[in-house]
């Protein structure tokens, strides 16, 4: 199935039901007095985070969402009965958004959080309720109020730890395929991957994480070029970025130094903090290079790209060294948790 992470909707809620003017008539009681009853409430529309809903998919074809009107109320000093709520369940990741007003409604990130989104209407009252010493055969009801209509907008971002980043056919997807159970498209060609991928890479019992892997950038790209910048929120929730780089460029004609910085740079004009985010140096396609030769040649890329952080040499096609940065980056997001575990209750008591 296509993925799909943005999509327009329109949700309603429910209309309150309309008062109800009746008088109380009964034999041997002359002057009942009023007894019309109250409208119910309207029906609420809520957005839901699901666990196994993956896509925005399913907006391609249904874009209203009506939740149910109250009923009328009745004589005898019945209530009409309420509408029922609509609830629409999204992917975890949705980010929600008002079209009209561009304000950020809610952003559903654990599986079962819900989101109010529109607002059913009040119940009208009925001529029972308007009774007074001095009115005492009221005629007097309210209509029922409408119910809460908006046109959002739904933004779906992965939910992932880490995110691959780099330029198109520097293996992210085969480093995927190595140390997951995802199978993205690879092909020895630019641009095979046009659109996310996860893949959940475990390295032990009970010890895992999520990677995300995103179509490659290129140069112009924050100014619409390619496929990547439409994904680059997909990485704004990770804790790492892996910055994949073909280390052998140079024999399919390209650069090392030219392709990593390119990327680097579209990476700072979308979002100085996703430029900011912590980011490892990942040297592929090291199985062209003889094994004598692979520590002098990642130590002269790393000299060339004055690079000061984590680097390491794989091949994702023998997935020679995955297992080593796999490891790595699971030792480094349990570190990551364990500070934001103990800084939550600093956080509460603030």
């Amino acid at each position: 199935m296509k993925f799909i992470d943005e999509a327009e909707v329109r949700v309603e809620a429910g209309a309150g039901g309309r008062g109800c003017v009746s008088f109380r008539r009964e034999k041997f009681i002359p002057r009942g007095g009023p007894d019309g009853g109250d409208g119910g409430d309207g029906g609420s529309v809520y957005l839901v985070a699901r666990e196994g809903v993956n896509t925005l998919a399913d907006f391609r074809v249904k874009k209203r969402f009506r939740a149910q009107s109250g009923r009328g109320g009745a004589g005898q000093n019945m209530a009409g009965a309420a509408g029922e709520d609509l609830v629409v369940e999204v992917a975890k990741g949705t980010e929600v958004h008002d079209l009209e007003t561009g304000e950020k409604l809610g952003d559903l990130t654990h599986d079962g959080e819900r989101l109010l989104v529109a607002k059913g209407g009040q119940g009208g009252r009925g001529n029972a309720r308007f009774k007074t010493s001095t009115n005492r055969a009221p005629r007097r009801f309210d209509p029922g109020e409408a119910g809460e209509a908006r046109r959002l907008k739904l933004a779906l971002k992965l939910l992932a730890d880490v995110g691959l980043l780099g330029a198109p056919n520097a293996g992210k997807s085969t480093l995927t395929r190595a140390v997951s159970a995802a199978r993205p498209k690879v092909a020895d060609y630019p641009f095979t991957t046009l659109h996310p991928h996860l893949g959940v890479v475990r390295v032990g019992p009970d010890r895992s994480f999520v990677m995300a892997d995103i179509p490659g950038l290129i140069e112009g790209a924050a100014s619409g070029a390619g496929l990547g910048i439409r994904f680059l929120k997909h990485l704004e929730r990770t804790r790492l970025l892996l910055h994949i780089v073909d280390a052998c460029a140079e024999l399919t004609g390209g650069n090392v130094a030219e392709s990593y910085r390119a990327v680097e740079g579209e990476l700072g004009q979308y979002s100085a903090a996703l430029g900011s985010r912590p980011r490892w140096l990942v040297l592929n396609k090291l199985d062209l290079v003889p094994p004598e030769e692979r520590s002098a040649r990642v130590a002269a890329i790393v000299a060339e790209l004055e690079w000061q952080g984590p680097v390491y040499g794989i091949s994702a096609l023998s997935a020679d060294g995955t297992k080593r940065l796999a490891q790595d980056v699971m030792k480094y997001l349990e570190a990551v948790r364990e500070d934001e575990k103990a800084a939550e209750p600093s956080l509460q008591g603030a």
